[in-house]
């Protein structure tokens, strides 16, 4: 498996995996309306021209992805998603791994993911992340924020 950045080209493998990656997270809070799954190619090209997109590659198919992008000393990152048949086999680490060297200058690196998502909060967790905020969304969402704040 490699990791790299991604192409523009590879927009579309990313967003039906992203889509197929999101749907034990709408099964978790019986939600299927979440903006991931409702996101268009238009959306994720929009955000392509201002966010860095990582890819893991595993003979010559997209198995994860991550984006992220820095604002006021912060880097935000998103959409970490790994396929189904690759879940724990340490791909997510490393797509976090690489996409905070990407922005290692920054102060603090800050996600979110839902209240209920307890394998990727334990994920996060392990990076060193820690939850600061929670906001209710909806009758069957709370979404938690976490932050990891770089040691000068």
């Amino acid at each position: 498996m490699i990791i790299e950045n991604a192409l523009i080209s590879d927009l579309e493998e990313i967003l039906a995996l992203q889509k197929l990656a999101y749907l034990s997270e709408a099964e978790i809070c019986n939600d299927f309306s979440i903006p991931p799954l409702l996101q268009t190619i238009e959306d994720i090209k929009s955000e392509y021209a201002y966010k860095t997109f990582l890819k893991a590659v595993d003979s010559g198919k997209i198995i994860g992805s991550v984006r992220a992008n820095l604002q006021d000393g912060t880097c935000y990152i998103g959409k970490l998603i790994v396929h189904p048949d690759f879940q724990n086999r340490g791909i997510g680490t490393a797509l976090m791994n690489s996409i905070e060297n990407c922005f290692k200058g920054c102060k603090r690196y800050d996600l979110f993911t839902g209240k209920k998502s307890v394998k990727n909060i334990y994920l996060y967790n392990k990076l060193g992340y820690r939850i600061f905020k929670e906001e209710k969304i909806s009758e069957k969402l709370t979404l938690v924020s976490l932050e990891k704040i770089v040691a000068n």
